[in-house]
């Protein structure tokens, strides 16, 4: 059985999942979809057409599905869609889509959301991601599996992050950062690759070296980046992740590519 405090206002329509708890002054919009298992645990904002993944919990005056902070925005029903075994922390805020943007923001399963964090309007984030406090993504922005941003850190809108990135705290992301990278400084820079975050995903020793050695190639190695880019392109046979990341640079439509601080490393 579902529990549901006297003191929330859960409108007609909404969906509540078996299982699901909605603690004291939660309000529930007629369109929003509740999985099994949830806990809302006080205070919680839900609209628009959102719907939410079994088994997330979700913390004091959270504000999900919210219109989109977009000037092209004219009251249209949007969606979010957040996935299963979330975490969603005192104060985050999701925005729906918009309709120029596809209409939809969606977030995977399993993601930890400290408090103050924010998703954007139309932004697409991965699987098991960690914002920390105050992390906030412009709109538009794609986020891949296993991502870390740290707290303070801004992501500009259009922006990809691909998987297994971690990008350090206070940062400004402006540019697209490759799959495995580490980035950090007041305007992110590249700094290397997340060598701990592979370890955790099973890297091996000798992946990690070959996958090094690409990358020392295609950012230190002799020549602009552009000449650098075209010899290192056979080595995507080497190592499926060499492959990821030639091909998230290669799919690059809005932002540049986020490069080491050194001027002489920019294309």
């Amino acid at each position: 059985m579902s529990t549901i405090d006297p003191t929330a206002r859960i409108e007609d329509g909404a969906v509540i999942g078996e299982g699901t708890s909605i603690g004291p002054y939660c309000v529930i919009g007629p369109h929003v979809v509740i999985g099994a298992n949830c806990k809302l645990v006080a205070h919680v904002h839900i609209t628009a057409q959102t719907s939410i993944g079994d088994g997330t919990t979700i913390y004091p005056f959270a504000s999900l599905g919210t219109p989109p902070q977009s000037l092209s925005y004219r009251g249209e029903l949007t969606r979010l869609q957040i996935g299963q075994g979330c975490t969603i922390r005192e104060s985050v805020t999701m925005n729906a889509g918009t309709v120029a943007g596809g209409g939809i923001t969606r977030v995977g399963d399993r993601g930890y959301f400290m408090n103050c964090s924010h998703v954007g309007h139309d932004c697409q984030v991965g699987n098991d991601a960690i914002f920390a406090t105050s992390a906030t993504l412009g709109g538009h922005c794609e986020i891949g599996d296993f991502v870390f941003i740290g707290g303070l850190s801004a992501v500009h809108q259009f922006t990809r992050i691909g998987p297994q990135v971690m990008v350090g705290g206070v940062c400004g992301v402006r540019g697209d950062v490759i799959p495995f990278a580490l980035v950090n400084g007041q305007y992110a820079s590249l700094e290397g690759l997340n060598i701990i975050g592979m370890k955790r995903r099973k890297f091996t020793k000798e992946r990690l070296a070959t996958v090094r050695s690409f990358y020392q190639k295609l950012f230190h190695g002799p020549g602009i980046f552009a000449e650098r880019l075209s010899a290192v392109q056979p080595l995507a046979s080497e190592d499926p992740a060499i492959a990821e990341i030639l091909a998230f640079i290669e799919n690059g439509k809005h932002r540049a590519l986020c490069l080491p601080a050194n001027p002489r490393d920019r294309p």
